[in-house]
């Protein structure tokens, strides 16, 4: 089968850059394309020598439609608007989309849902790696098994994410919830302080913390009466989520048109 020829969004970036090294290292898939914002000091430059890797022979562009010309699929690890727009014209060209953007709000998952239905084969994760991923399945069986025990999840990253909690965190928290049988949206607090009262029984607490350049942490803490349940994952280096991207587009080459999830593809869901 010939390789899956993706292009690569937001390659100046420091995932974008990830994306790049672990496609060039995989089989099967190749980068056709790359491209950035406009104005983005990575315009015009080798995407191979941006990445570090040496020259791919694909510049970094600013212009979509070019970028969009040749690729069968897009990696895109962006922003929320420029992921709701990306997922729309992976839905006109019927494209496989891996977003791993995170900070998307109710009215762009259902944008990115709408494109999954209109023709876009969408994996979409606040995290791609595999650790996390069995995470989620160990802490929503925590979550039923622990009905009285108190959940907070803590999270830290570097100085330079915009949105928090972190998608991952969310993900951990929806798979709490789901233990549970609860929606997220009315057991979730996000922040305290001042004179808060006492914690509200059942509910599932987010705790953020940014500084200097570290890559992901997660904790999720069941804290009982007596005893406490912690679960803890650390992400050493990008090149884990890049290769999840990775593995995800592959998979979605052969898949209807749709929304995934990264336990889709891992096989967790079957």
């Amino acid at each position: 089968m010939a390789d899956l020829r993706v292009a690569i969004a937001g390659a100046g970036g420091r995932m974008g850059m990830a994306n790049i090294r672990a496609v060039a290292a995989a089989s099967g898939i190749a980068v056709v394309s790359a491209f950035d914002r406009i104005g983005s000091p990575a315009i015009g430059r080798d995407a191979g020598e941006q990445a570090g890797i040496g020259a791919l022979g694909v510049p970094i562009v600013d212009h979509l439609e070019a970028a969009l010309a040749a690729a069968q699929g897009i990696i895109d690890f962006t922003a929320p608007a420029a992921s709701v727009a990306l997922a729309r014209k992976a839905a006109e060209r019927g494209l496989v989309h891996i977003i791993g953007t995170t900070g998307l709000t109710a009215d762009d998952e259902a944008a990115i849902a709408q494109a999954a239905r209109a023709g876009a084969r969408i994996v979409k994760a606040g995290n791609f790696s595999l650790g996390v991923n069995l995470l989620m399945g160990l802490v929503k069986r925590a979550a039923a098994e622990l009905p009285d025990f108190d959940i907070e999840i803590l999270e830290m990253h570097h100085n330079r994410k915009v949105d928090a909690p972190s998608g991952t965190a969310l993900m951990l928290g929806e798979a709490a919830a789901a233990g549970r049988n609860v929606d997220l949206a009315d057991v979730s607090v996000r922040g305290r302080d001042g004179v808060t009262g006492a914690r509200d029984a059942g509910s599932i607490g987010f705790a953020s913390l940014r500084g200097g350049n570290v890559i992901g942490e997660h904790s999720v803490i069941f804290a009982g009466p007596a005893e406490r349940v912690e679960f803890r994952h650390v992400a050493d280096d990008r090149t884990l989520f890049a290769g999840g991207a990775v593995r995800a587009a592959l998979w979605a080459r052969d898949q209807k048109p749709g929304l995934y999830s990264m336990a889709d593809v891992l096989g967790f869901n079957t």
